[in-house]
């Protein structure tokens, strides 16, 4: 197996492990706050990532204040946002919808662009946002049913997961010093601890029973879609160009909904496999309209 073919692997399966992040919120949220969950995350990471810091001998840049307040602003939004509205949005929503809409993602990064930082999008990612938009439509539309109204909730606080962490790939972008991916998601797990350990405190965690199914989702999505995944997304990027790396993000929504109907016995509605084929779609478009990758 070739350097290509083994990054072609480690992105699939770092992907495959984010689209599991759903099923495992799911499963959390069934027996777990969403601050209390966030924070168990992040307290067992963060020691595992210091690890990994310690083992390689990587450091945190001097930042100065400017820096430093982006770092907490995306800790908020890209840590402790996402995780807590993923988790709050699937207690009231399927799995399956959570999937599909996770799959916005570089849609909805392209969207913030385009409409907070005013950058002039071309005609095929107009085209793409189009397709993803109306995919996420078809997930928001209220289901028949006496659940109909709490799904839709639980569908527009999914999707304002994925935005805050639209707004965590952007605030990155707005670094003045870069900082290598290791340090960047220590220092990510050590803010999202810091600040979804405060945030819990209103959860009063201390009188909560700790269900053993929550507490195991809860290890699994700090160990292995967090870590492993870190270090799967990192080792395939490093073999493959950018462009290549980020089409793979578009098997997230195939894992989560795949998962979903597996593990959780979640049906697939006509409608969220008309949403999903809209959301692949529009990823496919936003894919074709990259610049064709220069010879070697």
């Amino acid at each position: 197996m070739n350097s290509r073919t083994w990054g072609y692997c480690c992105l699939a399966a770092a992907m495959a492990l984010v689209g599991s992040t759903v099923v495992a919120s799911k499963i959390i949220g069934a027996g777990l706050p969403p601050f209390t969950a966030t924070a168990l995350r992040f307290a067992i990471a963060l020691p595992c990532f210091g690890l990994l810091m310690a083992l390689t001998g990587a450091r945190l840049p001097r930042l100065d204040r400017h820096d430093w307040l982006l770092l907490a602003a995306q800790a908020i939004a890209g840590s402790v946002g996402y995780t807590a509205l993923l988790i709050a949005g699937l207690q009231r929503a399927s799995a399956v919808d959570g999937g599909i809409i996770l799959g916005t993602l570089p849609l909805v990064s392209a969207a913030i662009a385009v409409l907070l930082l005013g950058e002039r999008p071309g005609k095929a990612t107009l085209a793409a946002i189009a397709s993803a938009g109306f995919g996420v439509w078809l997930m928001l539309r209220p289901s028949s049913g006496a659940n109909g109204a709490s799904s839709l909730a639980g569908n527009v606080l999914v999707l304002g997961a994925v935005f805050c962490e639209g707004l965590f790939i952007l605030l990155n972008k707005r670094l003045r010093v870069p900082v290598a991916p290791l340090a960047l998601s220590t220092a990510m797990a050590a803010f999202g601890f810091a600040f979804s350990a405060l945030a819990s405190l209103a959860e009063t965690p201390w009188t909560l029973a700790l269900p053993a199914p929550a507490l195991a989702a809860t290890a699994y999505y700090a160990l292995v879609p967090t870590v492993g995944g870190f270090l799967l997304w990192y080792a395939g990027a490093a073999r493959v160009r950018g462009a290549e790396a980020a089409l793979f993000t578009a098997l997230a929504p195939v894992s989560a909904v795949a998962l979903a109907a597996v593990l959780l016995g979640e049906p697939l509605a006509a409608r969220q496999v008309a949403g999903m084929a809209c959301v692949l779609g529009a990823v496919a478009i936003l894919g074709a309209a990259r610049p064709a990758p220069s010879r070697d």
